[in-house]
């Protein structure tokens, strides 16, 4: 399995790329500051940024794919030889990918363990395995995770990724991820992060707008680094 869950520390750099219309978090905001922990946070941080990209499930996996354990330009870099092998295409089709002799998708600069879930990514959604962003919307966050899983290199922190950042889901709290758990022990002004099962106990009142709450973490998390962020 390719993926390291939790490894990211955070959302995506994918997740700054082209997006689509400016979701309005208001009524979230405020729901989160109803918890005395995440209220400072939220008035710290200021209004939630947090924006979906409008992109297939498809290509925000072999995306996702390019984007493990690697530095950020160095698989920007990678993803744009990919792109090159196709042109006339903004993402390849799967079927493309396919026909594609490995090694020529290979010497893009994947590693084998990348290449095999990439073209994995691909089999699934020529299959149907991997829904359309139209079909993913009957699907729920589990069922989804569920289905995804199933893929050759994509665990559940993927999916999570997918589930926020690429279709909008506004209930995901992804307990696995270090930037998430750090934000809190932050926040909380704690001397170690909570475990992940303690978390999501915790963010049980935080529903229906997890995915904000882990946005705000994050935040946290990354301000607590140029010690902007105050705990309490």
């Amino acid at each position: 399995m390719v993926e390291t869950v939790g490894d990211g520390g955070g959302p995506p750099a994918a997740a700054a790329a082209r997006v689509g219309r400016a979701p309005s978090w208001g009524a979230a905001a405020r729901h989160l500051q109803e918890d005395p922990v995440l209220r400072k946070v939220v008035e710290e941080i200021g209004p939630c940024t947090l924006r979906p990209v409008k992109r297939e499930p498809y290509e925000a996996l072999v995306r996702a794919i390019a984007h493990q354990q690697v530095h950020g330009r160095a698989a920007e870099a990678i993803l744009g030889r990919f792109l090159a092998l196709f042109p006339g295409h903004a993402f390849p089709p799967p079927e493309l990918v396919l026909a594609t002799a490995p090694e020529t998708v290979r010497a893009c600069g994947f590693s084998g363990a990348k290449l095999a879930a990439i073209r994995d990514i691909a089999e699934k959604a020529v299959g149907g395995l991997v829904p359309t962003r139209r079909a993913s919307h009957r699907l729920s966050d589990e069922a989804l995770i569920e289905r995804l899983c199933a893929i050759r290199g994509v665990g559940r922190w993927t999916v999570e990724m997918l589930l926020i950042f690429t279709l909008g889901r506004p209930d995901v709290l992804p307990v696995d991820d270090f930037g998430v758990r750090e934000g809190w022990r932050v926040a909380a002004g704690l001397d170690a992060q909570p475990k992940p099962k303690d978390l999501a106990r915790i963010g049980e009142a935080w529903a229906p707008w997890r995915s904000v709450a882990a946005w705000y973490l994050w935040r946290a998390a990354d301000a607590a680094k140029r010690t902007a962020f105050k705990p309490q």
